[in-house]
């Protein structure tokens, strides 16, 4: 069986013993699914989020923020609670990683602790993730010729002089550049002939949702810029988006009922 993967990171310096930097993983939402429940923003529809709309938005989601209201019930941007660095599409979940402002909102750990997901031997900072991996597997040796940019026109190994030499290496910054810059484009390209059809475009969605539902805590994200693909179908499908945030429910209180948190050790 083929598994497809998709994944972004921000690489972030390790600092051990970080007091405000606990680490936490989840799943942020499913991919190619109906949500359970409606969203809040959906006018009463449920939603399916797209695999090629999720992995356009993945690298929207590095950055933003993972916030909570006190009754875990909804979004609340004015309390965050902390911050978003990977992000991938591992089948059909979208998961992501980051870190907890664990001094700032010691209570916040400690409810996850009670009621998140539990995990042994997490790291207590997220890996940079590369495609083909996931949260918590260890990065494969880097090979030597890895990395290497191949100009179209000219041989490796040869500058643009004709002088023999090494083609410049490709640094991460350059990599994320061209991965936001393509991601941008197709965005473009997409919304374009949509709103030349007379696509739908919703200014905010958010998968927090009414009703009763499993115990524990979930997550729910947070999506502007939205376009349907048909606004009169009984569930919407969302065939673009942009992450603005994410936030930590309770189950009962999530669109998505398979989402979860965790912390790390």
């Amino acid at each position: 069986m083929t598994i497809a993967l998709e994944s972004m990171a921000l690489a972030m310096p390790e600092v051990n013993g970080h007091p405000n930097r606990t680490a936490f993983r989840g799943v942020l939402t499913v991919v190619d699914m109906a949500s359970q429940r409606a969203p809040a923003g959906s006018g009463g529809h449920r939603v399916l989020l797209t695999r090629s709309a999720a992995e356009a938005a993945l690298p929207s989601l590095l950055g933003m923020a993972l916030d909570y209201a006190p009754s875990f019930d909804r979004h609340d941007v004015r309390r965050k609670v902390g911050v978003i660095t990977s992000a991938e599409i591992a089948g059909r979940n979208l998961e992501v990683g980051g870190y907890l402002y664990a001094k700032d909102f010691p209570e916040i750990v400690e409810e996850i602790g009670k009621l998140g997901r539990t995990v042994k031997n997490l790291p207590s900072t997220p890996p940079r993730l590369t495609a083909g991996m996931r949260l918590g597997q260890t990065p494969p040796r880097e090979r030597a010729d890895e990395g290497r940019v191949n100009i179209p026109g000219l041989a490796q190994g040869t500058l643009k002089d004709g002088a023999p030499g090494a083609v410049g290496i490709q640094t991460e910054g350059t990599r994320l550049r061209a991965s936001l810059s393509a991601a941008v484009e197709r965005l473009r390209s997409l919304t374009a002939g949509l709103r030349a059809r007379g696509e739908v475009m919703l200014p905010v969605l958010r998968a927090e949702s009414e009703g009763a539902g499993g115990a524990g805590l979930g997550m729910s994200y947070e999506v502007t810029d939205v376009l349907l693909a048909d606004r009169r179908a009984r569930v919407w499908t969302l065939i673009q988006v942009t992450f603005t945030g994410a936030a930590i429910l309770r189950k009962n209180k999530a669109a998505y009922q398979d989402t979860w948190i965790e912390l790390g050790d």
